[in-house]
């Protein structure tokens, strides 16, 4: 594990390889860890730099006002990244959009897996499902607590929600992405208030201007609204592909690893080739 400071944190990443970079952006149910199989198969064709945002895993904790889309440009600065293909999942997607929205001459390809996309309110049938199905998990008057840090988080919590989460986002949740949302539910309930900035005018009204080639990944079995998301990105964004994954959730590169890689390194080869990208299986 190497630090980097940026924007006033430290910023956790691994980096290995040699060629042209990508860098990979988390999920917030995850940390870098889950991009494991992509870091590992691209390393052999591509420079692959996956790192911590603030206030997951290694990396520093979120304090006050931040922006995750000016952390992911500062790493690329601080590591002598002039251009870079960015792949995001969930809310990493959209930090990457943001990013290539931003810095367009920064980014020569994106990846959007499983995105969200800041700046667009979630409809309340998925608030609803969420209450039901995760935060029912824990007792609101604890979830309340946890919020305003007025309580430390009790272990069964964490545990509780992290189980519920992991059922919510994945169809059969693995022990890694358990461990992964008990670090993320952790840090949230015990560290600092915090404040977060996003691209503005943001991204949801402004998919017509990403230049940048793009990959959109759905998960079929995703929830509803986040596959909304996905046709959204591919019907916005001109000429961007979309690849669908059967039997798939919410965090593909977890759970599909090794179709995830190999769409990600097919994807990268056409780029740096310049050939017209071919139609994806």
């Amino acid at each position: 594990m190497n630090l980097v400071h940026v924007n006033g944190a430290d910023l956790a990443y691994d980096e290995a390889g040699a060629g042209s970079p990508v860098v990979f952006v988390h999920a917030g149910a995850a940390d870098r860890r889950m991009w494991a199989a992509q870091f590992d198969g691209l390393a052999d064709t591509h420079r692959v730099i996956r790192y911590d945002q603030r206030g997951f895993g290694d990396s520093s904790d979120a304090v006050g006002d931040h922006c995750h889309y000016e952390d992911l440009l500062g790493l690329m600065d601080a590591l002598g990244v002039g251009r870079a293909a960015l792949v995001g999942c969930s809310m990493g997607g959209s930090y990457a959009l943001e990013a290539a929205l931003a810095a367009p001459d920064r980014v020569s390809g994106l990846v959007l897996i499983c995105s969200g996309l800041s700046g667009r309110e979630w409809p309340e049938s998925m608030r609803a499902r969420a209450a039901r199905e995760v935060h029912s998990a824990v007792p609101a008057e604890r979830l309340r607590a946890y919020a305003a840090r007025t309580r430390a988080p009790d272990p069964a919590d964490v545990e509780a929600m992290a189980l519920a989460q992991a059922r919510f986002l994945v169809p059969e949740p693995s022990e890694l992405v358990l461990d992964m949302l008990r670090g993320v539910f952790q840090r949230t309930w015990s560290g600092p208030q915090r404040t977060e900035r996003h691209l503005e005018p943001g991204p949801a009204g402004r998919l017509a201007e990403v230049v940048a080639p793009t990959l959109v990944v759905n998960g079929l079995l995703d929830v509803p609204e986040i596959q909304e998301v996905s046709g959204l990105l591919s019907a916005g964004i001109a000429g961007a592909r979309r690849l669908d994954l059967p039997d798939t959730g919410h965090l593909p590169p977890v759970e599909r690893p090794d179709r995830v890689t190999a769409a990600l390194r097919g994807f990268l080869a056409e780029r740096h080739s310049g050939n017209e990208p071919r139609a994806l299986a």
